[in-house]
């Protein structure tokens, strides 16, 4: 079953004086409105449309049970659903680039590439919804790719165990399928670490792993850097997790991770973003509704994933500590990891700083001879600037960072082991083959990783004090008071959900007359030059109040910091870097585009 998927990819040219074939703007007449006011108003009419159709969309990628967002053709191959342990997972296989087939681009001696998308709130797709993504990449460099999807609603009852089990059926058969070349695992955030347990459980992996933007060491770094820890600590622990899901009727709302992730920089994802949008909106309006079609699609958790997922990551951090059971049969042991491993990471990512996603390292190995001795190969690569989204969706990090580490798997393979940092080598402009790099050997005791150990230890306590007390006391009287109506009501009063959805012409009426409007005018709007006075204005002064919005929200994280250390007993630490922030040099300096 085929069941190709794709995005609009077309985008207004954009030139100095507007979209393409529109007229110069005419000079203002006496007594008229000044050009600018004209214009600020157009453009906020246009805004208002984006806005809208951004709620239609969202309304009917729900209507058609948000199926993935990919820009590529695909093949279902095996639907977890219908396991022994179901769970709420599929397994793809891309069969079409484009106008590319499977046969025209896929060299079927290279080993197989599995992509899995996070399951942390929302849909999956981020890892292939344009072509120039993870995905693109790895289609260029000839593998044989497969896309692990989840669907919106968990399996009554999942555990992270079945899905566990569902991960490890579908790289059986996609091993199956290519038996001479082990089969590269691609995980994105969450499923970066969903990745690493099939790698440490007690059957392992052969093939190597990719860890983008994967936490592992949830208490490492410094509190100015993790503000989500400071977060999860003041709310004591697991037990909010655990009634937001009792409310949701045995369902944890994706929509409430999707909240945390923009409270987490708020000058980002409620000033910038929309700030960009209307001084640009003749030009940005398709690529704001093609990231924002996947970013609205919340999907939900079930009880008891997100309750391991806080009691033995977030809260606990028994995975690096090695104390997580799978289950009765087997736990997680991450010094079973044999199979070679790179982290890419970046200083610009407040979700997963390169402390989380390198700081089991030296939990696991005290020195470099150790992790020697061990036969493991670890490499890892930094970005300066790129933040948690930016690492999977950014077409210049595809291009440059992600070609690169596919284009080297079999260099990485073939390293002797220890730890190793990747710098890459900016290529020319005219250059058409995969980034030049260079594995520079790093020693395990430089990492520079802080820990905020004996502090999150009486966190851990504590939650698990308030979790036994919520489940006894309060959970049976909110369990039996909830019902699927209510349940449902709550998802739809979610903010994340009616700020976007009051735009619609379906929920306001109004927006029908915007629309209608706004369709007009496209017809013979006539922007303002760039460099228009009054436009770098008006940008500068929006810079400015994004600017004072990042400063509110660095001294809201420092009272968070100093709160948690008055609490708990430990002071904040300061700032922490890993050597690959002091050796990225010019290597790494690109922005994303």
């Amino acid at each position: 079953m085929t069941e190709p998927l794709s995005l609009a990819r077309t985008k207004p040219a954009r030139t100095k004086a507007g979209p393409a074939g529109a007229k110069p703007a005419p000079a203002a007449k006496p007594g008229a409105q000044p050009p600018y006011v004209i214009d600020a108003m157009e453009r906020w009419l246009l805004f208002l449309d984006t806005l809208r159709e951004r709620a239609d969309n969202m309304i009917a990628h729900e209507r058609q049970g948000m199926p993935p967002l990919l820009d590529f053709d695909y093949e279902l191959l095996l639907d977890a659903r219908s396991f022994a342990r179901p769970a709420n997972y599929a397994l793809l296989r891309i069969t079409r680039a484009g106008e590319d087939c499977w046969d025209d681009c896929v060299d079927e001696t290279k080993p197989p590439v599995i992509i899995i998308d996070p399951r942390a709130g929302h849909g999956p797709g981020i890892g292939g919804f344009k072509h120039d993504s993870e995905v693109g990449m790895a289609l260029h460099e000839g593998h044989p790719v497969y896309f692990v999807i989840f669907f919106p609603e968990p399996m009554p009852g999942q555990t992270l165990a079945d899905v566990h089990y569902a991960l490890r059926d579908f790289v059986t058969e996609v091993a199956r399928r290519h038996p001479n070349a082990a089969p590269v695992l691609y995980g994105n955030c969450q499923a970066g670490w969903a990745a690493t347990l099939l790698a440490a459980d007690c059957q392992g992996l052969v093939g190597p792993i990719v860890l983008n933007g994967s936490p592992l060491s949830y208490w490492s770094g410094a509190a100015q850097t993790s503000p989500m820890r400071m977060m999860g600590a003041l709310t004591g622990g697991s037990w909010a997790a655990h009634l937001v899901a009792d409310l949701g009727d045995g369902r944890f709302d994706g929509a409430w991770l999707a909240q945390n992730f923009e409270n987490l920089q708020p000058e980002k994802a409620i000033w910038e973003k929309y700030a960009n949008l209307f001084t640009h909106v003749d030009t940005e309006r398709a690529r704001f509704l093609e990231f924002e079609r996947w970013w609205n699609g919340y999907y939900t958790l079930s009880r008891e994933e997100i309750l391991a997922i806080t009691q033995n990551l977030f809260i606990g951090n028994r995975l690096e500590r090695g104390e997580m059971a799978l289950d009765a049969h087997c736990s997680i042991d991450l010094r079973r990891i044999s199979n070679p491993i790179v982290i890419f990471a970046s200083e610009g990512d407040n979700i997963t700083p390169p402390q989380q996603a390198l700081g089991w390292i030296a939990r696991l190995y005290p020195d470099t001879g150790a992790l020697k001795a061990a036969g493991q190969r670890i490499v890892y690569l930094t970005h300066e600037t790129v933040g948690h989204l930016g690492i999977f969706v950014s077409g210049s990090v595809a291009r440059l960072q992600h070609r690169a580490i596919l284009a080297h798997l079999e260099a990485v393979e073939s390293l002797a082991p220890g730890l190793y940092e990747m710098q890459i080598d900016q290529p020319k402009h005219d250059q058409r083959g995969a980034p030049d790099v260079r594995f520079v050997p790093r020693e395990v005791e430089n990492l520079g990783i802080a820990n905020d150990d004996v502090a999150l230890s009486h966190v851990a306590r504590i939650s698990q004090n308030n979790e036994t007390a919520y489940t006894l006391f309060a959970s049976p009287w909110i369990k039996a008071a909830t019902s699927p109506a209510s349940a449902e009501a709550l998802r739809a009063l979610h903010p994340m959900r009616w700020s976007r959805t009051m735009f619609s012409e379906r929920v306001n009426p109004w927006m029908g007359l915007v629309k209608t409007t706004a369709e007009a005018l496209r017809q013979s709007r006539a922007p303002l030059p760039e460099d228009h006075p009054a436009l770098m204005s008006e940008r500068a002064l929006l810079a400015h109040m994004g600017e004072g919005l990042a400063a509110w929200r660095k001294g809201r994280d420092a009272w968070l910091a100093h709160v948690f250390g008055a609490l708990f007993g430990a002071e904040p630490m300061g700032e922490t870097s890993t050597p690959a922030s002091k050796n990225a040099g010019a290597d790494l300096k690109e922005r994303t585009k």
